[in-house]
């Protein structure tokens, strides 16, 4: 056996954040030109108002039931998203990496793991935190079940094509009764066409609303309108070698940051379901 003072350093094995994530093809992702908006959002309620039937009191009627029928006017609401900022540090001894190393591999760190983080926090903050709970009394239902009610929700509530959230330990169940689909080079549908998250931070999480962790043997699953999200630039901190040198401790520390807002519309709505039989 070489020792391991006989072995040659090579680069990282580099990887890749999982293709259908909330960074993925079912969301809008926008790279914002106004820093403002990374402050947070604000915006007027589109699509949730119902829009009505109307039926001709006079059709039919042999006379004036009385009163004039009337039709009836919404009052959109005003929404908002609050930002959300996900980082990476790298540390290390100065006499091993140079502050463009150290550099490198912090911003490396951040391409590769800012989805899962965003994912998290989107959960955590916006999903657990303001959805209503679909679990029947009697306790967890079967996936199917699960994404069933869950979009039976969003159509009354919005109607438009929205976002399912899945932990990625509960995907593989998707397959199960054709709940899910996907057609080569496209992303993760159901079978109403509603585009599917399947999120790695959402499994760090699987909390449901309030942020109480699941059973075990259970996930939670969400659905939301359509999902936009504004992504700041990426920060490194700081911007030259010298600040990043502890003299004291001789260790380099290289931090590298973003700032994004992740935002829905109308309703969220959650149920929890089996994974274990």
């Amino acid at each position: 056996m070489a020792s391991a003072g006989m072995r040659r350093r090579v680069k990282a094995i580099p990887g890749r954040p999982l293709p259908y994530g909330i960074l993925g093809g079912c969301t809008d992702v926008i790279d914002v030109t106004d820093e403002h908006e990374l402050l947070g959002v604000e915006w007027m309620a589109l699509g949730c108002c119902p829009v009505g039937v109307w039926n001709d009191p006079c059709v039919g009627a042999d006379e004036s039931p009385g009163a004039p029928a009337q039709k009836e006017f919404c009052r959109p609401t005003a929404e908002h998203a609050d930002p959300i900022t996900v980082y990476a540090g790298a540390e290390c001894s100065a006499m091993g990496w140079s502050y463009a190393e150290a550099r490198e591999h912090a911003e490396a760190s951040l391409k590769l793991g800012e989805q899962e983080a965003v994912e998290l926090g989107f959960w955590t903050n916006r999903l657990a935190m303001t959805a209503e709970d679909l679990t029947p009394a009697d306790g967890p239902v079967s996936i199917a079940q699960g994404v069933a009610a869950l979009e039976g929700c969003l159509a009354e509530q919005y109607g438009g094509v929205g976002v399912l959230h899945v932990p990625a330990g509960a995907a593989a169940l998707l397959g199960c009764c054709n709940v899910v689909h996907r057609e080569p080079g496209g992303n993760p549908t159901t079978l109403a066409g509603n585009c599917v998250v399947i999120g790695s931070g959402y499994s760090t999480a699987n909390t449901g609303p309030g942020n109480i962790p699941a059973d075990p043997g259970t996930a939670w699953l969400y659905i939301t309108g359509p999902v936009v999200v504004r992504r700041g630039p990426a920060m490194t901190i700081p911007h030259r070698p010298g600040p990043s040198m502890n003299i004291r401790t001789n260790d380099r520390r290289v931090l590298v940051e973003r700032t994004v807002v992740v935002a829905t519309t109308c309703t969220v709505c959650a149920i929890q379901v089996v994974v274990c039989p």
